[in-house]
């Protein structure tokens, strides 16, 4: 008998990560490429911070909501479905009591000190002291959940952590992973470092990738290899792998409506990027949305290529660079408009990231700040601006400009138009829609 050659028993595995990345239902693809998902890390970072500030000064108070922190949580739960349902953990629930964050002044200042440890740190081992100081607290109903915090501050160092991610971990190796316990959380995070290291030509170094991958074992949209040595079991799972079984008339509609959303959303951003050319002010277009294709070209034609000194010098700048489009004084370099176009995502994170550009330079002129979106989002505009979470928000007059108002005017606009004067006569202060909601 000839030599025979053993099987790679990770091969079935291979296959799999390759199916759930070529799977356009899958995390991988609806999240994890997803270009909205980087434009939260900064805001989410700084959310944070605030949160912190007002931990330590006294100011947080006894309530999720309304809260800096409720404003942190949403936005990590809108980052689509492996986070849907990220803020359970933080709602105050009263017959419980329970996370006892917000009744225990000692518990609070604990877990503001946890967050600015995270916040701090550079390396892995600082991000597990941290975890270890804070579960010796033994903080009534704060666990692992807080994970997602850390992940959006370090997500090379700190996986995800919710019910389908240890369940999709459990059915793929074997382990006993339980839901609560930091230290078991630990233990997933060393198990998702073994399994990107084995598969790194598959898996980024971004744990969101593996952990979407058990997010979607666990949610039972892929099953698990079987165990090795029952061969019958291997093929079918083989077979039933290749079949595109999830490519259902929904994913495609789902797809459809996802490439329709993208196309509006610059189709917009390229309004607003002529519009601020034919009125004189030189225009940014956000860092990560220059290469879209646009009108026979790309969305960043003509626009800066870089963001002056002395804005890119200011903290915050990160978050500054993400605002969809910015229209500079071509004189003195200054904003003298920012526009977060938000067609169907958080208007949260835009007005996080507008809020880094109006408050990271105390003393300067307050920029001209609009939130665009669809006709039908007036709604979803007056609740976010109203929240405490947003008090500045009202000091900065924050205007709401409805796509339909842009659409009718930005050609007059952009003829007979000066300065900001034709834009802000269409948009709506905060006030003006109170008034018009008022019976």
């Amino acid at each position: 008998m000839g030599n025979v050659t053993q099987a790679d028993p990770d091969a079935p595995l291979d296959a799999l990560i390759r199916r759930w990345r070529e799977d356009p239902g899958s995390t991988y693809r609806t999240w994890f490429l997803w270009e909205e998902r980087l434009k939260n890390f900064r805001s989410i970072r700084r959310g944070i911070r605030a949160v912190v500030r007002d931990i330590e000064s006294g100011t947080f108070g006894t309530q999720y909501r309304g809260s800096s922190l409720e404003t942190v949580v949403h936005s990590v739960a809108e980052q689509r479905q492996i986070f849907k349902g990220a803020d359970h953990a933080f709602l105050w629930k009263p017959k419980l009591r329970i996370p006892d964050i917000y009744e225990s002044p000692e518990n609070q200042r604990a877990f503001g000190r946890f967050l600015d440890a995270c916040v701090c740190c550079t390396g892995a081992d600082e991000l597990v002291d941290a975890v270890r100081t804070l579960d010796r607290h033994r903080i009534k109903g704060l666990g692992p959940a807080a994970a997602n915090l850390m992940y959006f501050l370090h997500p090379t160092h700190m996986p995800p952590f919710n019910t389908a991610i240890v369940n999709g971990y459990n059915a793929l190796t074997g382990a006993k992973v339980k839901l609560g316990s930091w230290e078991e959380y630990l233990a997933l995070r060393e198990g998702l470092f073994r399994l990107t290291a084995g598969h790194r030509q598959l898996l980024s170094n971004d744990l969101g990738a593996v952990a979407g991958l058990m997010f979607d074992l666990g949610q039972g949209r892929f099953d698990p290899p079987p165990r090795a040595g029952d061969e019958a079991a291997l093929n079918a799972w083989k077979e039933d792998l290749a079949r595109v079984r999830e490519e259902t008339a929904a994913s495609a509609r789902a797809r459809t409506a996802a490439t329709e959303n993208d196309r509006t959303h610059t189709e917009v951003q390229g309004w607003l990027r002529d519009l601020g050319g034919a009125l004189g002010f030189g225009v940014w277009i956000a860092a990560n949305d220059v290469s879209r294709p646009y009108a026979g070209g790309k969305l960043g034609d003509g626009c800066l290529e870089t963001l002056p000194d002395s804005i890119a010098g200011r903290p915050g700048a990160d978050a500054v660079r993400l605002i969809d489009v910015l229209w500079l004084d071509r004189v003195t370099s200054e904003v003298v408009a920012a526009f977060e176009v938000e067609h169907t995502t958080s208007i949260y994170s835009g007005i996080v990231r507008m809020l880094d550009l109006a408050l990271g330079a105390p003393g300067q002129a307050v920029t001209s700040l609009y939130l665009v979106a669809p006709d039908g989002r007036e709604g979803d505009v007056m609740a976010q601006l109203r929240r405490p979470a947003f008090s500045r928000v009202r000091d900065l007059g924050v205007r709401y400009l409805p796509y339909g108002e842009l659409e009718r005017h930005r050609e007059s606009m952009a003829r007979f138009g000066q300065g900001l004067k034709a834009v802000e006569a269409v948009a709506r202060r905060l006030s003006d829609l109170d008034q018009n909601k008022s019976p």
